[in-house]
């Protein structure tokens, strides 16, 4: 049963600053997607978003079923009884997410009072045993946030996202800041905590490294868009787009001298969301960008079982046998396949020319792209362009969320160290 799935998602932050555009993501419970990219690629946004923490005045449009119930278009009440009860989330820097001025138990133990109607003597209890549960003493109930280690109080975070029992769990950068014995630590106990719950999850990252040895699947952002997704070792070892490719090369492999002696970058920097370039996006950064690179954007288009990305060297309507795609169809006589282990296109037969700029004459329309499959949704179901489009959400002044990180062009509020509820 698909637990939560995002149609066509785009957020616009006050000033015009496109932080997402037409994000689809869909997540089964027992799942656990990561979602990795640079700063400034839309992740933290699309997480604040999933449960409607975005500053006031932010322009939200698109569908965000959580349980076939559109968090779009709930009233506000309904949107306090999700938050923790259905989805939860755990930021990144628990030290600026917790209360200073109030005793750990005491904030692990607030939304058990609000969400579940426990009385203050069975909400102690029951913060104990989540703080024994996420692998601290239930003694440090009576510790404040400054008197715990980075490592300490990114498990009483964990704790709290656990406290409703929630369906989904967002860890947005739940390792940063931390050491490699206690990463190692928190994600071992993040995967073993949603393993036994049979809870969904969604971990933000920059480590391409991490999000393929903890994850089921990979979804890959590039200045708001998702521009390669698929099985997380898969996407991994052997991805399609350029920016994917970079990412992964960017990490030395264990066991490959030339990995680890000649570590390989990205040049340039980040396209600025108030002003993105035309065509593709990553084109500026791009060594295999062609001319129509420039001027048209690429949609994601199937590229293998259960794999899309959004690359002219990807070609339309070929679905073949990625690395360690076993029992996926072969590429029929005379389409263009991928080299394997290269990043350059092959053409088998005279039938396709990668060179040629697409929209020209015998080139693919944006419309006749192959259409992306939904893991743990319903086959033949239409596309979100093919869907009634909801009318856009404008977050109301008054409830601001907390601030855009690494947007340009966006006003970054007041820090409320309330955690949400």
């Amino acid at each position: 049963m698909t637990l939560l799935e995002v149609r066509n998602l785009e957020v616009t932050y006050p000033g015009g600053v496109a932080a997402v555009r037409g994000v689809d993501l869909s997540l089964t419970a027992g799942q656990k997607v990561g979602v990795a990219g640079e700063s400034g690629s839309g992740k933290s946004t699309l997480a604040l978003a999933l449960l409607r923490l975005l500053p006031a005045g932010t322009r939200v449009s698109g569908e965000i079923l959580l349980n076939g119930e559109d968090v779009l278009t709930m009233r506000w009440g309904r949107v306090r009884a999700v938050r923790w009860a259905g989805a939860s989330i755990v930021f990144q820097g628990a030290m600026h997410s917790l209360n200073p001025v109030h005793r750990v138990g005491d904030q692990i133990a607030e939304p058990v009072l609000l969400h579940q109607g426990a009385t203050a003597a069975q909400a102690r209890r029951r913060a104990g045993e989540l703080l024994e549960q996420a692998g601290l003493p239930a003694a440090r109930a009576g510790a404040y946030p400054h008197e715990l280690s980075g490592g300490q109080r990114q498990r009483v975070m964990i704790a709290m996202a656990l406290a409703c029992d929630p369906q989904l769990i967002i860890a947005d950068e739940p390792t940063t800041a931390l050491d490699v014995m206690i990463q190692a630590q928190i994600l071992n106990l993040i995967q073993g905590l949603v393993t036994d719950q049979d809870v969904g999850l969604i971990m933000i990252s920059h480590d391409l490294a991490v999000l393929a040895d903890s994850c089921d699947r990979l979804v890959v952002m590039y200045a708001g868009r998702v521009i390669e997704e698929g099985p997380a070792r898969q996407v991994y070892e052997n991805a399609l787009h350029p920016y994917a490719k970079a990412l992964s090369a960017s990490f030395p492999h264990i066991g490959d001298p030339s990995s680890r002696f000649a570590p390989r970058g990205l040049p340039g920097d980040p396209p600025d969301p108030s002003a993105l370039p035309s065509g593709c996006a990553f084109h500026p950064r791009c060594a295999e960008a062609l001319e129509a690179c420039a001027t048209e954007d690429q949609a994601l288009r199937e590229a293998g079982r259960g794999r899309r990305a959004a690359c002219v060297h990807v070609p339309v309507g070929v679905i073949g046998a990625a690395a360690g795609d076993a029992g996926a169809p072969e590429p029929a006589p005379g389409v263009t396949e991928l080299a394997a282990g290269a990043g350059t296109a092959v053409a088998t037969g005279p039938a396709v020319e990668l060179a040629q700029p697409a929209g020209a004459a015998g080139s693919a329309e944006p419309g006749e792209l192959g259409k992306p499959g939904r893991p743990g949704g319903s086959a033949g179901s239409p596309e979100p362009a093919e869907r009634t489009a909801p009318a856009t959400r404008t977050e109301p002044p008054g409830r601001p969320g907390p601030a855009p990180e690494n947007t340009p062009g966006s006003a970054a509020p007041p820090h409320d160290t309330r955690s949400p509820s």
